[in-house]
């Protein structure tokens, strides 16, 4: 590509094409856009990336996302935050979707992935055994497994409730308002609501 294409332009559309469902036309046409536009936006979008790692990690205690600064996820810190009540979901951008519910005031714990020997994730991979010991610190009341209607969402449920079993706390699981094979973030408003208010021990 480098005779047609100047290997600045050329880096960029590789750097683009390594982005999940950005394949190589859209790659290109985003590269593009980028070279015709104002070049403030591509200073903008080159300062967020140059920040992203250096100003985002995770909670310590939830493993959800926070800016660097906090000891803990503004979401745990809350005092209006019900630390009994814990929401287990796969990755942080599943706790956007169940906030936009507005009908959650409990904490969260992000596992970090789902269970899936196919892509070489065990149990050891997730935030599980960050879990059990939270239910002991915090003295947790209910554990919600919120994670997605899938074979490796339920794998992971089933794992989850094995090694709380023998911890005084109940366990429930979203109701099944959810559908088969929709992830959490693109679920709608309404189904979340009806899955929280509707779920079932475990």
């Amino acid at each position: 590509m480098g005779a047609v294409v100047p290997e600045p332009l050329s880096r960029l559309i590789e750097a683009l094409g390594q982005l999940p469902g950005v394949g190589p036309r859209t790659a290109e046409r985003y590269a593009y856009y980028l070279l015709r536009a104002d070049q403030l936006k591509s200073t903008k979008l080159a300062d967020s990336l140059d920040q992203l790692h250096a100003q985002v990690t995770y909670c310590p205690k939830t493993f959800a996302l926070m800016e660097i600064g906090h000891e803990v996820s503004p979401l745990y810190s809350d005092p209006k935050r019900d630390k009994k009540l814990v929401a287990v979901v796969a990755d942080p951008f599943d706790i956007i979707a169940l906030e936009k519910t507005n009908g959650f005031l409990g904490t969260y714990h992000v596992l970090g992935g789902l269970v899936s020997p196919i892509d070489g994730i065990g149990p050891e991979q997730l935030h599980i055994k960050e879990l059990v010991k939270r239910i002991d610190e915090d003295k947790v009341e209910e554990v919600i497994l919120a994670t997605n209607a899938s074979v490796e969402g339920e794998s992971t449920a089933l794992l989850i409730t094995q090694q709380l079993g023998d911890k005084a706390v109940k366990i429930t699981r979203l109701a099944r308002g959810l559908p088969i094979g929709v992830d959490l973030e693109y679920a709608d408003q309404i189904t979340l609501t009806h899955a929280l208010e509707g779920r079932q021990i475990f």
